[in-house]
């Protein structure tokens, strides 16, 4: 049977055609579920109340060949990610979740950068102190870094992708779930910067509700 419109709200639909090598490690590296694959394809699904996020899940997986990295329930929101080897898989998924809840993607929030920073010639101690925490690759001092913050909290997940994808940089971080997401990328100068570009640029191409 299929539901009536929700009360929901929809913070994040995020599709990834693609997932790059790194953020595809970084994922699997640091997630309770199925383990990612670069090459997949995945979607990223964020909503508030954060329980909401199950009935997400059942939807999803029974709708299509697809599988979980993540369901996680902070204090506000909901995540849910799922993958799979074929996009279309993915987009049925996602469809399905839109249509029993009685939504389109165009109800989803437009994200928004919320800050960047560019540090050149990292300090020793700096990069000592990112390492502590960081969960991807180590910084090295006298690289470049760049720092993003997005609202909604998933979005960063399509900017670090597109950032990969653009330029040669390591991923340090992502964090994807919270009010705010995210990511911390090093490298030479002119590579974070492209990284830069591309992960605004790819955030600016999602339309949706003003938050």
């Amino acid at each position: 049977m299929r539901g009536g419109p929700s009360t929901a709200t929809l913070r994040t639909y995020a599709f990834i055609d693609r997932m790059q090598p790194q953020c595809a490690a970084h994922i699997a590296a640091t997630s309770p579920g199925d383990v990612p694959l670069a090459g997949m394809s995945e979607l990223y699904i964020e909503m508030a109340p954060g329980n909401e996020v199950f009935r997400a899940a059942d939807i999803a997986l029974k709708a299509a060949g697809v599988r979980p990295a993540l369901q996680i329930i902070e204090r506000e929101f909901g995540l849910l990610e799922i993958h799979s080897e074929q996009q279309a898989e993915v987009r049925a998924a996602g469809q399905a979740v839109l249509d029993e809840l009685g939504m389109s993607e165009s109800d989803r929030l437009r994200p928004v950068i919320a800050s960047t920073q560019f540090i050149t010639n990292v300090h020793p101690y700096q990069a000592q102190l990112l390492n502590k925490w960081r969960k991807g690759s180590m910084l090295m001092p006298g690289q470049s870094l760049f720092i993003m913050e997005v609202a909604p909290a998933a979005y960063i997940a399509i900017a670090a992708n597109e950032a990969e994808k653009h330029a040669n940089i390591t991923v340090i971080e992502l964090r994807a779930v919270g009010r705010f997401g995210r990511m911390f990328l090093s490298g030479t100068e002119s590579e974070v910067e492209s990284a830069r570009d591309a992960a605004v640029a790819a955030l600016e191409a999602v339309h949706g509700r003003e938050a």
